[in-house]
């Protein structure tokens, strides 16, 4: 049937369905934080996959996917999550309930459906959440596209783009369906993110009366996203200055040193702040859903980075660090001007070493090259940490998991549904491993990697998936692989830098992309959605989602004239594509040039290598404090992998993107949640929904209405900063257009 209207798959009605007694009180997981927000009863008359669903589902879906992918080449990247359309279709499931008929279609018969079975039900609106959520994560193949046809110039097709879209994406649901049993089913695996949600759904389908003087959740979205829609036309259109106020850059407006400092795009942002939502959100995610304590580590370890190790390495001039900009994501001569990669490409989009060798060795500015150390340091430091701190926890849950099979109340309530079979994952795990190989065989033109480093990839994302998924599902940690997969392929198979791009893609982001299809599939288990429901959402989701951010992506590319080319695009212009700018960069270093003749024996950088065992060792030393102090509580509560994670979005995050969420974090995880927890429960998440919604929406219009057409402002405030010395060097004798000699 297209509509399976209820939950147990019984013949669909449009009448009134009465709830069954709720299991004794002492049935409940084992994990008190679950028992204590998950209701440990089922519905199963409640209809679920509905003619809402579908309509809702598949517009979030498309919407998101549009969305995010819309703002991805934009400076101040907008990530617009799943909780916003979780918290927006709740008015229009309602209206929907109101206003569509209650007709039986083909009634008596085997295809017998309606369009409104009555009440939006909370099993609707979670498949509706999983559906937008398949749309709320960029696609990271979507950056091969970018970096091969905009950055490198070279060739590559939609059809052979679509192809490596959709099998990253569907190869991670191939793993996801393997390992659930393991990381879904045993109460131990309890997914903590997912908590959040929950609480979410709950607050939103719990009867709501206003109080006197007061408004509903719903009512405080609307005002909410009404004043967000209204005011982003003054940092999106009118005045652009607002995203990064750098006010010392104001005040001496000559000094290069000054402009380092203030600069909160290009430097190192003392006193920056942004008054724009998207410069706030766009990297870190919204500060509103941060609880504090995160928050703060995050701070700290920025502030370290930031103001401590980045000033002294910079004025210390390690790494020739004077020559280049002190914040920069671009790639430099040992002069300091821009490198031309295109210089050292040839014919076959292969590393020219003679060309390599006339053009001289690659460099980078020094922050950036930190970056890379904190990136290596926090690997060791999570695996480190997690079995120093959580080593005992994590083998008894794993036992428990593994061995036991203990099922908590949540597991015996979803054995009455009906189970995806195994075999539907295997299917689509070995036919999307053969049209991988399949694709990188006949197109190896175009992407480069050979059957090989396709059945490598595929073997490290299995071997990961598990141990690191553990390491999710009860730490609410989850180490990073790309430098891991990056190094391995940069030294097996080095200057081929698509062949990099997509064993990266293919070997780490399948298994991130598992990863956030347990988390979903945990929370379909929570919410006791029908099995079959969830398989069949996550497929239809993810082709939506593929087939809508490739095409926005190729759109945009096609329509913005000079997008990401920050050399000739006007000055203001928001088309700047700093996440892809970083992922090119990685592509050359890693791909092109090779691991070996940066990080290696034939590089500058091989001192970098260090941080593996630094970022090793750092936890033991806290492990050791912690046992020699155990009164003092705040040294368990130094988090390394956290803080060493903190800047590693840097660049293309700048610092005012950090401050001003920092900021925001602060008043809302602290203060509002501290002292003013009745508002903060109530309309902290529905503020975080209304502000991403609002700024959107406005953003999608003004490209639309102004960009389209070429209407803009040109005047004071349309320059972002204001610091046009911030990426100046300052060594002697560099001579940079626009910058003062030393």
């Amino acid at each position: 049937s297209p509509f399976f209207l209820s939950s147990n798959n019984s013949t669909p009605k449009c009448a009134v369905r009465h709830r069954p007694p709720p299991p004794p009180p002492e049935e409940n997981s084992p994990v008190e934080q679950v028992a204590m927000t998950v209701p440990p009863t089922d519905d199963p008359t409640l209809p679920v996959v509905t003619f809402r669903m579908w309509t809702l589902g598949a517009a979030a879906c498309v919407l998101l996917s549009f969305l995010n992918q819309f703002f991805w080449y934009r400076r101040e990247p907008l990530s617009i999550t799943a909780i916003s359309a979780q918290i927006a279709v709740v008015p229009l499931g309602h209206l929907m309930a109101a206003a569509l008929t209650r007709r039986v279609f083909f009634e008596g018969r085997r295809w017998e459906f309606c369009l409104n079975p009555g009440r939006f039900n909370v099993k609707e609106h979670v498949l509706i959440t999983i559906f937008a959520n398949s749309g709320a994560a960029n696609p990271y193949s979507i950056h091969i596209v970018s970096a091969v046809k905009i950055f490198y110039k070279q060739r590559l097709t939609f059809w052979v783009a679509l192809g490596v879209v959709l099998t990253t994406q569907i190869l991670g649901f191939g793993w996801a369906g393997l390992f659930r049993r393991y990381l879904v089913e045993p109460a131990a695996m309890w997914w903590p993110q997912n908590l959040v949600q929950v609480s979410l759904f709950r607050a939103l389908h719990e009867k709501e009366v206003r109080a006197k003087g007061g408004v509903t959740r719903n009512q405080f979205f609307l005002i909410a996203f009404l004043c967000s829609f209204t005011y982003y036309v003054f940092p999106g259109y009118l005045f652009p200055k607002l995203t990064s106020i750098s006010w010392l850059c104001w005040i001496f407006s000559s000094s290069v040193l000054v402009h380092q400092l203030g600069s909160g795009l290009h430097g190192l942002g003392v006193g920056a702040i942004g008054l724009d939502w998207s410069s706030i959100s766009s990297y870190l995610g919204s500060p509103l859903a941060s609880p504090w304590f995160a928050t703060a580590n995050i701070a700290v370890g920025y502030f370290v980075c930031v103001y401590v190790i980045a000033p002294t390495m910079y004025w210390l001039n390690v790494y020739e660090a004077k020559t280049f900009p002190i914040f920069s994501d671009d790639l430099f001569t040992s002069n300091g001007q821009k490198y031309n990669i295109s210089a050292i490409i040839d014919s076959n989009f292969h590393i020219d070493l003679d060309a390599y060798d006339r053009e001289g060795r690659l460099y980078l500015s020094t922050f950036f090259a930190m970056t890379y150390a904190f990136s290596f340091a926090c690997l060791t430091a999570t695996i480190v940490h997690v079995l120093l701190f959580h080593g005992r926890d994590l083998w008894m849950l794993s036992k428990s998991a593994f061995k036991e099979k203990k099922m908590d109340i949540h597991t015996k309530l979803m054995q009455n549904y009906n189970q995806v079979p195994e075999w539907w994952f295997l299917c689509i795990l070995m036919i999307n491993i053969a049209g991988t190989l399949l694709i990188c065989h006949f197109q190896n033109d175009q992407l480069q990697l050979p059957w090989w480093g396709v059945l490598l990839a595929c073997a490290l994302a299995f071997v990961f998936t598990l141990p690191v998924g553990v390491i999710a599902a009860t730490t609410n940690q989850t180490p990073g692989l790309n430098v891991i997969t990056e190094y391995i392929i940069g030294y097996l198979y080095p200057g081929y830098p698509v062949a990099n791009m997509c064993f990266k893609v293919y070997g780490y982001i399948s298994m991130k992309q598992a990863l956030i299809f347990l988390q979903d599939l945990k929370l379909g288990h929570y919410m006791k959605i029908p099995p079959r429901a969830m398989f069949m959402a996550q497929v239809v989701g993810t082709l939506i989602s593929s087939l809508v951010h490739l095409g926005t992506a190729w759109w945009l590319m096609d329509t913005v004239p000079n997008i990401c080319d920050r050399s000739v695009l006007p000055s203001g212009s928001p088309w700047t594509c700093p996440g892809d700018h970083v992922f090119y960069d990685a592509s050359v270093i890693w791909g092109l040039i090779g691991p070996e003749r940066i990080f290696g024996d034939l590089g500058y950088y091989s001192a970098i290598n260090w941080s593996f065992l630094l970022g090793a060792v750092a936890p033991v030393l806290v492990w050791l404090a912690h046992k020699a102090f155990p009164n003092q509580q705040w040294i368990r509560l130094i988090t390394v992998p956290v803080l060493l994670v903190s800047i590693i979005n840097m660049p293309p995050a700048t610092t005012v993107n950090y401050n001003s969420w920092i900021i925001i974090g602060f008043l809302s995880g602290y203060v509002a949640y501290r002292y003013y927890r009745d508002w903060w429960s109530r309309h902290n998440y529905v503020l975080s929904g209304a502000l991403d919604a609002g700024l959107a929406f406005m953003g999608v219009l003004l490209y639309l209405c102004l960009d389209m057409a070429h209407v803009s402002l040109e005047w004071w405030g349309s320059v972002s900063d204001g610091c046009p010395l911030a990426t100046c060097p300052t060594a002697k004798g560099i001579v940079v257009k626009g910058c003062p000699i030393f």
